[in-house]
Formats: structure tokens, sequence, C-alpha cells
């Protein structure tokens, strides 16, 4: 099945594209230069045409391609508010965790993520560990799968809680050198301040001279435009 979806995706080759894409992501995997908005119109017809026991296999057989376009794909096919059931697309994306070597196929990914932990708050429990993992992409998959929570004007007790939780991983991970950690707590906070400033001043508060410069600088991005 997953050859003819393959297929697909390669009648929109494009060698020259392919070739700037791979210089750009730095990654040693296949590229085949189809644009996103490509990937958006096929993965939104096959979410269409499959069940979701089919949607959960073919991604995962896209996944496993390695092809950048395929991975994109595999996590475009699974990132939908309303999946009933939902627990094999769960733990499909949680077992991509340890394959995350680069920014555009996570971030794809932790979309998708999002959408279940939005479904699901129950499953934070489970991205907590995440939190402690020697696999850098994954802790910052952290921040990134939870950005709903930087996003409600008027966000009900349970989801303050949330947010004051993922606040908690944020400052743990202060200490990290890590330019991506570094960049995802600065866009985790700047994200809120757009909703939540007086949070994101608490946290710059206690935490703001132990981030990189870059990343405290980011994170007051809208703050200073408040202020002005």
């Amino acid at each position: 099945m997953m050859d003819a979806y393959l297929d697909q995706i390669k009648a929109h080759a494009d060698a020259d594209r392919a070739a700037q894409m791979a210089a750009y992501h730095k990654v040693d995997r296949p590229h085949l230069g189809v644009a996103n908005p490509v990937l958006n119109d096929l993965t939104k017809t096959w979410r269409q045409q499959l069940t979701v026991p089919e949607r959960v296999s073919l991604a995962r057989a896209l996944w496993d391609t390695n092809i950048h376009e395929a991975r994109l794909a595999a996590a475009k096919l699974l990132t939908q508010a309303r999946i009933r059931p939902d627990d094999g697309v769960w733990d499909l994306l949680q077992s991509w965790l340890p394959d995350f070597d680069a920014w555009a196929v996570a971030d794809h990914a932790c979309m998708a993520m999002q959408k279940r932990l939005t479904a699901d708050p129950a499953r934070l429990d489970q991205v907590e560990a995440w939190t402690t993992s020697d696999h850098m992409w994954t802790r910052r998959a952290v921040l990134v799968s939870t950005l709903p929570w930087t996003k409600q004007n008027h966000p009900k007790p349970e989801d303050l809680a949330h947010r004051d939780r993922i606040l908690g991983w944020a400052a743990g991970y202060v200490p990290d050198r890590d330019w991506f950690i570094q960049k995802a707590i600065a866009w985790w906070l700047r994200e809120l301040s757009k909703h939540d400033p007086a949070r994101v001043i608490s946290f710059l508060d206690q935490h703001g001279a132990a981030m990189k410069p870059f990343a405290r600088k980011e994170a007051g991005k809208y703050l200073r435009d408040q202020s002005e």
C-alpha cells in the first residue's frame, strides 16, 4: 500500500529543490524536493480516504522510509483534532521520538502530538518523562508539543495548572546550554507572553539571568512591544 502513496509524493519531486533542501537541513537523509503545500494537499485527501488504522499503518511505513518528505507526510497524516480512537496514533507518535534529528521533521511530528495532547491532557504525565531523556530532540519535543497551553486567553483552572506545570519543566531546562533547548524555552515563553504576560515576566525575573542572552531577548520580544 505504501508504495502507491510514496509514488504520489515522488511525482512532484524536484532535483534542484531537493539539493537545496538537503543543504539547508544538513541531515543525512534522502530529499525529494517536494513543497509543503503539495504534501498538505496529498495528505488531506488521504485522511479523507483512509480509516484511522489505515492511516496509522501508512504513516508508520512512510516514516520508516527515512525520506524527508515521507516523514513530513507521515506526521501530516496524523495531524487532526478529532481522531477516534487515537491511542494507536499517540503510541506511534511517541515511537518516533528517538528518530528526531532535525527541526523540520520534529516540528511536524510535534504538531500532531499537540492535537493528541489537547485531546487527552492526561498524556502530559507521559510527556514529563521526556524531560529527563538523554536525547536532546526528545527533551525539546516537550515544549514544542505543549505549545497549545500558551495560547488560551481565558484558560480554565485545569489549563492554568497545566501551563504552570510546563513552565516548571521549562525552568528545569534553563541550565541546558544547547541552542535548540534555549530556543524552545524562548519560543514557549514568547507565545505565552501574547496571552499571559504576567507569568512570562515572573519566569524571566526568576530565571532570565541564567538563560542565554538570545533566548532571554526572544522570550521578552512581545513584552517589549507592549511596553512601548
